[in-house]
């Protein structure tokens, strides 16, 4: 779902769902805060620029 734009991740970590796009079931396994679990290492999190591109170009919300 990432990958088609469907699911993205904000500044903040924050998961992000296109409206209308995720069926509510697929909602339902997305934890509830709707934070993504990091790693404890920072150099092994997601690459800040490399997400807003995908937020920015691939994303449809």
């Amino acid at each position: 779902m990432f990958d088609r734009g469907l699911i993205s991740i904000g500044d903040d970590y924050d998961i992000l769902l296109a409206r209308g796009h995720v069926p509510e079931a697929v909602e339902r396994l997305i934890n509830p805060d709707r934070r993504l679990r990091l790693p404890v290492s920072p150099e092994m999190r997601p690459h800040p620029q490399f997400l807003k591109f995908h937020r920015e170009q691939v994303f449809k919300g």
